[in-house]
């Protein structure tokens, strides 16, 4: 049950932005075990000078590129999982969208079941 914001530049066509947000779903589902109709995301473009971040910090070179994905999951992963993860969703963007890997940033967050209410005022209460 992740709940993922993507970040980015402004410029990206509609079909571009979908494409980034199936990328990162179909990297969710394949490596972090995420059921394929749990889907929830934000992408958020902004202007150049709303976006500050440093080019080369634990990074070869950002560019204007650059993509921030954070990811909030209401269950823990293995650091194996988290590493697949990152590297498939990095290399998937640069195959399809030609987003260089130092351009991805991923952060993730883990909570448990009772910090979500997905409708009705209903803590969630898993099965």
């Amino acid at each position: 049950m992740p709940f993922s914001r993507i970040t980015l530049r402004q410029g990206y066509s509609e079909t571009q932005l979908q494409k980034i947000s199936d990328i990162l779903h179909q990297s969710l589902t394949e490596e972090f075990d995420v059921p394929p109709d749990d889907r929830f995301q934000v992408i958020e473009t902004l202007p150049a000078r709303q976006r500050i971040f440093d080019r080369s910090y634990q990074s070869g070179e950002r560019s204007d590129n650059f993509i921030l994905f954070q990811i909030i999951a209401g269950k823990p992963r293995s650091a194996g999982q988290k590493q697949s993860f990152y590297h498939v969703l990095s290399e998937r963007l640069n195959r399809g969208l030609n987003i260089h890997p130092d351009d991805v940033m991923v952060i993730i967050q883990f909570n448990n079941a009772a910090d979500w209410s997905f409708s009705n005022g209903r803590m969630y209460c898993p099965g």
